[in-house]
């Protein structure tokens, strides 16, 4: 492996190649409705989706992510030994350390590559490309592995009518590498704090440490052997709030992310928002108003809300489905938990 103090800084980067790796369980709304007491009827009519994949118990996240990376980097014909640098965007990795990133970058052959998670919920993903371009563009790196995964079902209340049933599992991988020109624009990403517990977790390391001392003190043990325990972690939202938040302030990040591009929304090839839940996706595109030559990414009525995973699972989708928008511009924009967002202007490899 190349040390990184050889490389020159990099008129541009761009996205070389993307992989996938989907759960392995199809789970219908009709699989879910009963605990929240609901029907595939209003499931799809409040989120378009129709089924969710998620991941048995065998199938872990570092397993789903070292997937999707090895596909990205077999597409871009590239060993480990090439790989100077692997970022996981993730919140479900089943441990606080060591990171997912440092697992996968052993698995695909990457070591001893700098490799670290980042923890941007939904977003995740676009904050790992902007971090890509960064190193890409400084000289520390040529080519960067970045993954969005996840896996959500670790950390589901299925009585939860608020995000449960929309939530699936999987990973979405890419090759951001040197160009002469341009292939990613300046990134635009932030975050609103004031409404950082609008998508949380229902509990905290902290009761669960509480919880420990309770059940050593008493005997008791079985909330914390029992997943299905309310003390156990689940996310939770409010959703009405994270929607009103989505469809307006998105929109004007996502102009804000075309204008830094220098183009308009009819020179896109494709729009790749974060699958939270189509009614947001067709009112950020109804706002955007874009034509009907830009494809729009709609992963999520197979797959459901995979939060990081989201945005380069459905790249990889609009290009297997319509391999001629290969070298079209896409926005890609993220947003969630945090509240925080990010968008760039891509060229779709």
């Amino acid at each position: 492996m190349t040390t990184l103090n050889q490389y020159q800084p990099a008129a541009g980067s761009r996205i070389l190649s993307v992989g996938a790796a989907r759960g392995n369980l199809v789970v219908t709304n009709d699989d879910i409705a009963g605990p929240i007491n609901s029907s595939d009827e209003w499931i799809q009519k409040r989120t378009g989706i129709v089924t969710r994949r998620r991941a048995d118990r065998d199938l872990t996240l570092i397993d789903l992510t070292t997937e999707a990376a090895r596909e990205a980097m077999e597409r871009a014909g590239l060993t480990g030994e090439d790989v100077d640098a692997v970022i996981v965007s993730t919140v479900t990795s089943p441990y606080a350390t060591p990171s997912v990133a440092a697992a996968v970058a052993h698995r695909i052959g990457a070591t001893p590559a700098p490799a670290f998670d980042v923890s941007a919920a939904c977003a995740g993903y676009c904050y790992g490309v902007a971090q890509a371009d960064a190193l890409v563009r400084s000289g520390m790196a040529r080519h960067v592995v970045v993954v969005g995964a996840e896996k959500l079902s670790d950390i589901i209340d299925e009585t939860d009518r608020s995000i449960s049933f929309i939530l699936g599992d999987g990973a979405g991988a890419v090759v951001v590498a040197a160009s002469e020109e341009a292939g990613i624009s300046p990134s635009v990403w932030g975050s609103d704090g004031e409404r950082w517990d609008t998508v949380s977790m229902s509990r905290s390391l902290l009761d669960l440490r509480d919880a420990a001392e309770t059940a050593r003190k008493t005997g008791d043990a079985s909330a914390l052997t029992n997943p299905d325990d309310k003390l156990w972690p689940h996310l939770r939202q409010d959703g009405p709030s994270v929607f009103r938040w989505a469809v307006w302030s998105m929109a004007k990040v996502a102009r804000e992310a075309l204008d830094k591009a220098g183009i308009e929304a009819g020179d896109l090839a494709a729009f790749l928002p974060h699958q939270a839940n189509e009614r947001i996706i067709d009112e950020l595109a109804k706002q955007l108003k874009l034509p009907e030559t830009v494809t729009i990414g709609r992963d999520i009525k197979e797959m459901g809300n995979t939060s990081a995973a989201s945005i380069p699972l459905a790249m990889h989708r609009v290009l297997e489905e319509d391999p001629s928008l290969s070298g079209g511009l896409a926005l890609q924009i993220g947003f969630g938990a945090g509240l925080v967002y990010g968008a760039q202007v891509v060229r779709l490899p």
